[in-house]
């Protein structure tokens, strides 16, 4: 099945806290431009180098916005999952930036399966500064965000949260009587956040696996 573009960026941008201005800036093109894409069809199509860059930004394959389907993959052949040159805070705030992701880990296809059902194009490898998630997450580790867990499929776990323009990891803790949720810091130093309603999180991706150097 082919994946509609205007449709696939409409879910990200509402799944991200994304919007149409600040996509169409990114672009060079005047604030409306994403916005007439989406709603109104024009143009009929994104121009290769546009539909190239959103692909890099938002972590996905540029297939789902009306590009080219992608080879497949040879037998035994290692996932490439791209890491971005950002930092995610676990302590005073990363700010995050528009570089572009490049490839960083290569995955066994089956183990990453195993690990979870988004696709590669929609996982991203990130790097964590600061020490309020010590000792689940230290300053330095890589952290691999699988983008496409958030939204309704919120739960209780670690992910990325976007506040103001930082990016920052905590543990979310849901209540089981509403939906309301509690960021947590696994520090003990640092303090909670109790209480918080679903739309004050702007959930970015869930963390599903880490990795880091043992001195």
């Amino acid at each position: 099945m082919v994946s509609d573009p205007r449709a696939v960026l409409e879910r990200l941008c509402a799944e991200r806290g994304e919007d149409f201005a600040g996509l169409s800036r990114m672009l060079g093109r005047n604030a409306a431009y994403i916005q007439q894409f989406v709603r109104r069809g024009v143009p009929k199509r994104l121009k290769e180098e546009e539909r190239r860059k959103l692909a890099r930004y938002f972590s996905i394959s540029e297939s789902a916005l009306g590009g080219p389907p992608e080879e497949p993959r040879a037998p035994g052949e290692l996932v490439s999952i791209n890491r971005h040159p950002v930092s995610v805070s676990a302590g005073p705030g990363a700010i995050a930036n528009e570089g572009l992701g490049k490839p960083y880990f290569g995955f066994d296809e089956r183990w990453l399966k195993a690990l979870t059902s988004t696709p590669s194009s929609n996982l991203s490898i990130v790097r964590v500064e600061g020490d309020s998630m010590s000792p689940t997450l230290n300053d330095g580790d890589d952290i691999l965000v699988d983008l496409g867990d958030c939204g309704d499929r919120l739960r209780d776990g670690i992910y990325v949260l976007r506040i103001d323009d930082a990016l920052v990891v905590k543990r979310l803790a849901l209540n089981p009587m509403g939906r309301r949720v509690t960021v947590q810091s696994d520090n003990p130093a640092y303090p909670d956040w109790p209480d918080c309603g679903f739309d004050e999180i702007n959930c970015i991706g869930r963390v599903i696996w880490s990795g880091r150097k043992v001195v």
